[in-house]
């Protein structure tokens, strides 16, 4: 199945069957969602991989209480930084020159433009806005490597933040859910969507040219 058949072929699936996905394909997604471009490369999120049922089971219960959350084979959140501190930023640094072979004194310019956009920012909340957005680009690599996978992905926005966080004790952390994923298998028989066509809006009104 080549990339547009596989897009073609997901959607956000509203019923799962239980199954569990083998772990080398959510290694693959996982890694796929590492790889994605975020500004400056700073990935100021993290990635929280849950197979465990009673952790699922609490989160259903308090936090997510759809149906895909008991009946996905993993759930993956997406947990954008608190704040950006200096510390984050050094290390980030120090981790470019240890990779690239480079030294510290040539990263500096590198350094201080990541500094300065941090500190445009006028607002803790800002900040957390910014990393969110940051993180929804490693979602959409998720879910297209998931679809390649032919694991079906569900994306939620419909969560209680503040509980999730909660019971995975992110704020410890200094980490914030912002999106979550349930990956598994369709259920052919229970999801209403899975013999539906997709819809989505023609290129017409969709796509503007500019030439």
């Amino acid at each position: 199945m080549n990339l547009m058949d596989a897009l073609t072929w997901r959607y956000a699936t509203k019923r799962m069957n239980g199954k569990t996905v083998p772990e080398n394909k959510i290694q693959r997604i996982v890694e796929a969602a590492q790889l994605a471009p975020s500004s400056y490369g700073l990935q100021p999120y993290s990635l929280i991989s849950i197979s465990n049922r009673e952790v699922l089971q609490r989160i259903y219960q308090t936090a997510a209480p759809q149906p895909q959350i008991l009946e996905c084979s993993h759930l993956l959140v997406f947990a954008a930084w608190q704040n950006v501190d200096q510390s984050k930023i050094d290390e980030f640094i120090q981790l470019n020159a240890e990779l690239r072979e480079l030294s510290m004194a040539s990263l500096q310019d590198y350094k201080a433009s990541i500094e300065g956009l941090i500190k445009g920012m006028e607002t803790p909340d800002a900040q957390l806005s910014w990393a969110a957005k940051q993180a929804y680009i490693a979602l959409g690599f998720a879910l297209i490597a998931a679809a390649s996978e032919k694991v079906d992905a569900t994306p939620m926005e419909g969560f209680y933040p503040a509980e999730l966080d909660a019971i995975l004790g992110l704020q410890e952390k200094q980490l914030r859910s912002a999106v979550i994923v349930a990956l598994g298998y369709r259920n052919h028989e229970t999801d209403w969507l899975a013999k539906l066509p997709k819809v989505r809006w023609p290129a017409s009104k969709f796509l503007t040219n500019i030439a």
